[in-house]
């Protein structure tokens, strides 16, 4: 007997009356008929290819930071907000992808995500100007930052029994494009000729693939994330509609929110410092890229295995309190000694990065329908994201007016022990719907 999530009722009409769209919806979710093992396979093959092209557009940049600056005349203070708009866009962005998902389907949401993402790729080396490569590279974030809010949702919605496996795919694949970009793309740059423009360009190809997969939910209107399903009327009356859910009411969203802000505030300090910590503690400059490699690789096998055990899990804080710890120890290795124990520091740190697919999956098991996590990713992410904006930079004031490592560090661990606190909040055993 089918499960819960794909009992959804329909309204009575006659065969002429039916579109080829509404045929083709019963193959769907939501439609009272499960879907075709094809299009689940290709679904997960799609969720893998969006997922791989959500961090190459920053990772990518961030390596080539010194030649695009050189080549656009560009002055260090606008090099500096251009490391602040990824966060901004995903905050800023990221509350249009409820109600875009309503009106287009997610699966066209995220389909038009990816073809953002390549457009904004392809243009924003060869524009020539500063202004121009901000606004393309704003292109390419709009995509990822819907595309971030509704991966939850794919999952959600078309996997609703393996939650935890799926979200743990994406986050695996996520974590590896991440790594990947920033390894790859100074060679992959230099074996192009090397031209900066090319080596930038050349992640358009990868997001342009991901397209592919998604224009077969193009047209799906089954009940998207946040519309609300018909139910049959009596006598030609209106069907209910299901109250919205006023999200600011949830303590559990709150605490999400500050979880998932501070997990970022993490990952892009590590990502924008790291390397910078390590060379002013004698390690020269390669070997930095590569401890910073190392911090980023380890989200690819974690990344898989932390979303299954915690979907096994009523409540999640045991996990949240293992990668904090390891997090605070991590940063204290690097206060105390940060090159004799560089390796294990930047492994310990990798570890606690992992919060970030923690975070993804307790969004998808906080609420109990697909509204509910539409809802709840929107606003979890945005919010995060805004919380995530002044870490980095209150990080380079620090060691910029110190000029040491020691508070900046201080700063770092400090924030873990907040980041436990809502993460242990977050991972409570309840849903949203139980509080809004």
């Amino acid at each position: 007997m089918p499960d819960d999530e794909t009992q959804t009722p329909t309204l009575n009409r006659g065969p002429a009356a039916r579109t080829s769209r509404e045929l083709h919806a019963q193959r769907l979710p939501g439609a009272g008929e499960a879907p075709a093992p094809w299009l689940l396979r290709l679904i997960a093959v799609g969720l893998v290819l969006a997922a791989l092209n959500l961090r190459p557009a920053i990772t990518s940049l961030g390596a080539l930071l010194e030649e695009v600056r050189d080549g656009l005349h560009m002055s260090g203070s606008v090099a500096g907000v251009l490391t602040s708009v990824p966060p901004l866009c995903f905050a800023v962005f990221g509350v249009m992808a409820p109600r875009l998902a309503r009106r287009f389907g997610a699966g066209a949401v995220v389909c038009a995500g990816m073809a953002a993402i390549a457009a904004g790729l392809v243009i924003r080396p060869y524009i020539g100007s500063t202004a121009g490569f901000l606004a393309a590279s704003a292109l390419a974030l709009m995509g990822i930052a819907v595309s971030n809010i509704l991966m939850p949702v794919i999952v959600k919605r078309w996997f609703p029994d393996r939650v935890g496996t799926m979200t743990g795919l994406y986050s695996m694949a996520l974590a590896l494009g991440t790594a990947l970009a920033a390894a790859v793309t100074v060679p992959v740059t230099g074996a192009l000729g090397g031209d900066w423009r090319t080596g930038l360009a050349v992640w358009a190809v990868l997001a342009a693939v991901a397209v592919l997969p998604w224009i077969v939910l193009v047209r799906d209107r089954t009940p998207a994330p946040g519309q609300p399903v018909p139910a049959p009327a009596a006598s030609g009356a209106p069907a209910a509609e299901a109250p919205a859910l006023r999200i600011t009411r949830s303590r559990t969203a709150w605490a999400l929110a500050c979880f998932f802000g501070l997990q970022a505030t993490a990952a892009y300090i590590t990502m924008g410092w790291m390397p910078q910590i390590f060379r002013d503690a004698g390690v020269s400059a390669g070997t930095a890229g590569l401890l910073l490699a190392v911090t980023m690789a380890m989200g690819v096998p974690l990344a898989f295995v932390i979303p299954r055990v915690a979907s096994r899990l009523k409540q999640q804080g045991p996990i949240v309190v293992a990668l904090g710890l390891c997090g605070l120890i991590g940063y204290g290795g690097l206060y105390l000694a940060p090159a004799a124990g560089a390796w294990a520091w930047a492994l310990l740190l990798g570890v606690a990065n992992c919060a970030f697919p923690l975070a993804l999956t307790m969004i998808g098991m906080r609420a109990r329908s697909g509204a509910g996590v539409v809802r709840l990713s929107a606003f979890a992410q945005s919010t995060g994201y805004l919380l995530s904006i002044p870490g980095p930079l209150l990080v380079g004031v620090l060691y910029q007016h110190s000029g040491g490592w020691g508070l900046p560090i201080a700063l770092m661990a400090g924030l873990m022990i907040p980041q436990m606190a809502a993460g242990i909040l977050a991972g409570r055993d309840r849903t949203i719907e139980d509080e809004c």
